[in-house]
């Protein structure tokens, strides 16, 4: 026999709709995880971007392509470089570190062609690929190596300036430095056509060490030691705005021709002024976006078909710096 209720009415009519409301809201069921699932975002590739220095206008283009690859693959670019393109140990100690670091992939250019080798060997031995840019190595020791044909660099600047000064005359080379593959072969394709020309002697080969400080002080030498001077090869930037510089403070602009390399603002503005003839003008931005393209491409295992890739080099001048393709190549980056 049940005992009847003996509290409140409202508590009673309370209990008894209680399962209603339980039967009325019923839990969402908890979704099983599969087996296998990723339990996370895959980890975004990181690729170590060294260059030979961090501070002329070349390496901020090559920086603005590498980084515009990096974008496209959703890559974390790391840019990192001595302040020197003559700080070899700095260099390896940087690639060093970023291997040390556990970086997916490194982009290089190197500041000399052997002391590099065994760091990148050393990498590549620890799954990390290497793709070299600019400047290579005097091994086949990365992946891929993206340049300009500096030797046919060298050519075309022995060309121009032979043009310049009319077919004779004592002709100066001020080159970057002993050791690095692009200033060497820079100065292998220079030497190989200037012998072309028999009327024309060259009297004077110096090296800027890639500081505009230097190769002002060494165009003064060069100008000291041959006053008939007739014309000069700066093999870089940093070499072609020192004497640059240095002919504009002689009051020697147009009398003395001047044939640089590559194309900052300030060789721009002195090839517009009349104190640089031609620039031999290379691809940076090419370099930094095929660069971090090739190494993302080996790190996801495709097969790296060309060893060597040739960027492109152009001669430009004056009267044809307002082309549509040249003026790309002056202003990547835009106007």
């Amino acid at each position: 026999m049940s005992r009847p209720f003996r509290g409140s009415p409202i508590l009673f009519i309370i209990a008894s709709l209680l399962p209603a409301f339980d039967s009325g809201c019923a839990k969402e069921p908890v979704k099983p995880v599969r087996s296998g699932a990723p339990s996370a975002t895959p980890s975004v590739r990181r690729i170590a971007v060294i260059p030979k220095s961090t501070s002329h206008a070349f390496w901020q283009t090559v920086k603005a392509g590498a980084e515009a690859a990096g974008a496209d693959a959703a890559a974390t670019i790391i840019w990192t470089g001595p302040s020197k393109e003559t700080d070899i140990t700095g260099q390896i100690d940087i690639l060093q570190n970023q291997v040390n670091g556990k970086v997916d992939g490194i982009v290089l250019a190197a500041c000399d062609s052997k002391a590099l080798i065994k760091p990148v060997k050393d990498a590549m031995a620890r799954n990390v690929p290497v793709v070299t840019i600019d400047s290579g190595l005097s091994e086949d020791a990365s992946l891929c190596y993206i340049a300009t044909d500096n030797v046919q660099g060298g050519r075309l600047a022995a060309q121009a300036l032979a043009k310049e000064v009319g077919g004779k005359g004592k002709v100066g080379l001020l080159s970057i430095h002993k050791g690095a593959a692009s200033s060497d072969q820079r100065e292998q394709g220079f030497l190989e056509e200037i012998k072309k020309y028999p009327k024309i002697e060259l009297v004077s080969t110096l090296y800027s060490e890639s500081d505009v400080a230097t190769a002002l002080d060494q165009t003064y030498n060069m100008l000291t030691s041959h006053p008939d001077l007739a014309g000069i090869f700066a093999s870089a930037e940093p070499g072609a705005v020192g004497a640059a510089n240095a002919l504009r403070q002689k009051k020697l602009a147009g009398k003395i021709k001047l044939v640089g390399f590559d194309a900052s603002p300030e060789e721009i503005g002195a090839l517009q002024q009349g104190i640089i003839q031609v620039l031999i003008v290379q691809d940076p931005y090419k370099m930094g976006y095929e660069g971090v393209k090739t190494v993302l491409r080996a790190i996801d295992k495709e097969p790296i078909t060309n060893s060597r890739v040739d960027s492109g080099v152009t001669a430009v001048t004056a009267g044809n710096m307002s082309d549509t393709e040249v003026h790309k190549l002056l202003y990547p980056l835009g106007p």
